[in-house]
């Protein structure tokens, strides 16, 4: 992995807009009911793979991966980032649907905009 110094720091914008641009269409589509955003739900249980596979979600937790690890290794954190990959390990059977979670996220996310 190449750390912070290595890459040019208008790269690194660069991708954290492409993430967060990335983020804001997912969690729309999320909200409106689509399941996949925060887990592959292929790779889980036979019932829950009835949903279809969301690639764009799946590039969209490995962006947010390689993003946490190159800020980790400067020791800074990116909070959008964060959040997400903590939504990312929520899997429990009494937790929020992924819809409920994603339009939390968003409205929040708006909040912090305005």
């Amino acid at each position: 992995m190449t750390s912070r110094n290595q890459i040019d720091s208008e790269q690194l914008d660069h991708l954290a807009q492409v993430f967060r641009d990335q983020l804001i269409a997912c969690l729309e589509e999320c909200g409106a009911g689509r399941r996949g955003l925060f887990s592959d739900y292929e790779q889980l249980s036979e019932e829950i793979a009835r949903y279809p596979a969301w690639p764009e979600a799946a590039r969209l937790r490995e962006l947010a991966m390689s993003l946490q690890a190159i800020l980790a290794q400067s020791e800074e954190q990116d909070a959008l980032i964060e959040q997400f990959l903590d939504l990312c390990s929520i899997h429990g059977e009494n937790d929020p649907g992924e819809p409920k979670l994603a339009r939390a996220f968003l409205e929040k996310i708006r909040a912090e905009e305005a």
